[in-house]
């Protein structure tokens, strides 16, 4: 019934109670906090690998390096919704009953030659609509009417910038962008060279990551992004094929580096 414990004679149950405390729950605890924390740390580094993996392929950053997308030419050119609430540039068209204050960016492609029929000659057009012989009323008549041309163009000017645009409008100023970047003097606005085609496929994919970051669960744009970075990879492949030099020369330019076209991409 008794058994000798540290030189005392205790009971059996004070015995045994003793070696559970010394044997049982404290160990184990700590073995399986062990084994569970082993485990964690192996799935971290597994998820880590594949992350930098699935981010060289994507976005083109080397494994432990820094992004250049900043730096490069396509993410200058190309607006985003920070740039346009950032910057408040306007350009401003004197005339003699007033100014238009044009935006510095605007909507449905309104650019160059278009931009200046429309703020430069359609208000003066339009105030001296159906006025062939000239007097001091007529005078008179013009200038009220061009300061209401004025007023309306200044209302149009709001009207077509971007910052009033939907996704589909940015979207479709930076394809323009991308397209007069990358094309060629010879071949201006030629959107079938690899260059201009790997340079909407890297922005669309830039736009698709932004948003699967937000979404995580959203299977089919996943997919869709599977399919755009083998797509890039493919015309990229061709280029270099092509021509080595126009191939080395692009890259850059995008923030891309090579291992992110070449060899085996996990997305």
């Amino acid at each position: 019934m008794y058994r000798i414990l540290a030189g005392q004679a205790t009971p059996r149950s004070v015995a045994s109670t003793a070696r559970v405390q010394l044997h049982t729950s404290a160990v184990c605890l700590a073995q399986r906090k062990k084994v569970k924390e082993s485990k964690s740390a192996v799935r971290e580094e597994r998820k880590r690998v594949k992350d930098a993996a699935r981010l060289h392929a994507v976005l083109g950053i080397p494994r432990g390096g820094q992004d250049k997308w900043p730096q490069c030419d396509l993410a200058k050119a190309v607006i985003t919704q920070d740039k346009l609430h950032s910057e408040d540039a306007h350009e401003l068209l004197e005339f003699p009953e007033g100014a238009v204050n044009i935006p510095s960016t605007l909507n449905y492609g309104v650019s160059g030659d278009n931009k200046k029929m429309l703020f430069e000659v359609l208000p003066v057009l339009s105030a001296e609509r159906g006025r062939v012989h000239f007097n001091a009323d007529t005078v008179r008549e013009t200038e009220e009417a061009m300061k209401h041309e004025v007023a309306k163009a200044n209302m149009f000017a709001k009207l077509v910038s971007l910052r009033n645009a939907n996704a589909k409008g940015i979207a479709y100023e930076n394809r323009r962008r991308c397209i007069e970047l990358f094309s060629t003097p010879e071949t201006p606005n030629d959107t079938g060279l690899p260059e201009v085609q790997a340079a909407i496929l890297t922005l669309k994919i830039r736009n698709l990551w932004a948003h699967l970051l937000k979404f995580r669960m959203d299977i089919d744009n996943r997919r869709a992004l599977r399919r755009m970075v083998h797509q890039r990879a493919k015309v990229l492949k061709y280029l270099k094929q092509k021509d080595l030099d126009r191939y080395e020369a692009v890259l850059p330019r995008l923030g891309l580096e090579p291992g992110s076209v070449e060899g085996e991409l996990v997305v």
